[in-house]
């Protein structure tokens, strides 16, 4: 057994030898404490027949639990100056693919069709980096690639939105967008201490398991999150005047989509941040009849 890279000695050690400095621009903080590699790799359910894909693979901390418990794990990792170091780090384990690419430019569902040919169960666990979160999750889920589920650590603010109710001021149109695809729950709050060097929030593991099928039916989906973000845009405005104002067209669509939130039931002086996910599915499907065939 290979002693584990996330000790605050050995990851010391590995900088070190490499002579690496941390860039803030990357968001880089690494993890020295073993157990919540164990705990997050445990939460993504992995087995010998799953492909994982990881997201920041850093100095290996999680790569190398990964790789025990998975067939195949694939490392996206943008920062040219962790390759070598990955390199050695990962040495003892024939099953790792470092892709130095920037995920959100990637194309991932091409590389996974690829990498992960006889793989049925696919799952992305990931210590993401924290100024790039949200884009990366609505890209892995926009993109419909054959996940089973996103088990990753994020700041822990970005994790209560995530899982937000209606009603509360931490939901949003990132909520329903992560609602519309996923179930999502947080399974574990992570202390800064446990990061090297410390990042100053605190961080939580979310693990998102994907719905077979969106859990509402829309008539256009880019359309229906255009809707869920113009409800958002200004939160202290009415749903009235926030879709009159963000929409294409909106302010001369005022009187029809006023008729159409009269329609449905909903008050139209509500703000966005009381409707239901259902509420906005039949809103933005009704809307989309009218705005379209203009």
């Amino acid at each position: 057994m290979h002693k584990d890279i996330a000790t605050p000695v050995r990851t010391k050690e590995i900088l070190q030898k490499h002579g690496f400095s941390f860039k803030k621009s990357l968001g880089q903080n690494f993890l020295i404490d073993p157990n919540i590699l164990r705990n997050i790799t445990e939460y993504g359910g992995l087995t010998k027949a799953t492909g994982t894909i990881e997201i920041g693979p850093g100095i290996g901390a999680l790569t190398e639990h990964l790789a025990r418990s998975s067939k195949k794990v694939l490392a996206f990792e943008i920062d040219q100056r962790l390759l070598p170091i990955l390199e050695d780090t990962l040495s003892p384990y024939d099953n790792v693919k470092v892709i130095h690419q920037d995920i959100l430019k990637a194309d991932v569902r091409d590389i996974v069709e690829e990498e992960f040919k006889d793989i049925e169960d696919i799952m992305v666990v990931a210590n993401l980096p924290y100024y790039v979160t949200t884009p990366i999750i609505i890209k892995l889920l926009t993109e419909r690639l054959p996940l089973r589920g996103i088990v990753v650590m994020l700041q822990k603010e970005v994790a209560d939105r995530i899982g937000a109710k209606p009603g509360t001021k931490e939901y949003g149109s990132l909520s329903i967008a992560i609602q519309y695809y996923t179930k999502a729950e947080t399974v574990m709050v992570v202390p800064k201490t446990v990061f090297m060097p410390q990042p100053n929030v605190d961080s939580a593991v979310i693990r998102l398991t994907l719905h077979k099928k969106p859990i509402v039916e829309v008539k256009d989906e880019e359309f229906f999150f255009q809707v869920t973000r113009a409800s958002f845009a200004q939160r202290r405005k009415t749903i009235l005047n926030n879709l009159t104002s963000q929409l294409p067209n909106g302010k001369a669509m005022k009187e029809e989509i006023l008729t159409t939130l009269e329609q449905l039931n909903i008050d139209p002086t509500r703000r966005g941040e009381t409707l239901s996910i259902e509420e906005f599915a039949s809103l933005s499907n009704a809307l989309y009849s009218i705005i379209t065939k203009e």
